[in-house]
């Protein structure tokens, strides 16, 4: 490699394996029960993202983190790259309790604040935070139901600018 060459790269999603429904998956109603029911089969904690596009349809769902019984390590980078990778408009995370109780954690409460405040960085919204808790039938518990996720004001048509232009 020469002193002054840049590489290029390329940088894509590549599917991994499709979950099959009867269910048609719409909007994230329809998609969240379908998800919890595979992810209350896992004896530890996951966490997974749903990608929606503008109108609330599922792009897919991207596994972020596999952790322990009751741990898993969320950095941001990682919920993010799916997220922007496959131009979604908002996101939902979603991850397991294994004890079966999907009462939040004090660090479920601050890794919610974090990624909502992170969304709007890039512009998309964090529609919700659904604990599944594990059991038959599975349990969950929704941020969003319980007010706890921001509600995204309503975006302004863009105006003529007001005064001197740059």
């Amino acid at each position: 490699m020469r002193e002054n060459e840049l590489d290029v790269v390329n940088i894509r999603l590549v599917p991994d394996r499709t979950y099959l429904s009867d269910r048609p998956i719409r909007c994230p109603d329809d998609a969240i029960p379908f998800i919890a029911e595979h992810l209350a089969d896992y004896d530890r904690e996951v966490l997974a993202v749903l990608n929606l596009n503008t109108k609330g349809k599922v792009i897919n769902l991207n596994f972020v983190s596999v952790g322990t019984v009751n741990a898993s390590l969320v950095e941001p980078r990682e919920v993010f790259k799916s997220v922007v990778l496959s131009n979604a408009a908002a996101l939902i995370m979603i991850h397991v309790h294994p004890s079966g109780d999907p009462t939040p954690s004090r660090e479920d409460l601050a890794v919610t604040d974090r990624i909502e405040d992170i969304a709007d960085l890039f512009g998309v919204h964090l529609l919700d935070h659904v604990i599944v808790g594990c059991g038959n039938p599975p349990v969950t518990y929704s941020f969003a139901e319980h007010d706890m996720i921001k509600k995204k004001p309503q975006k302004k048509a863009v105006s003529e600018p007001q005064g001197p232009s740059l």
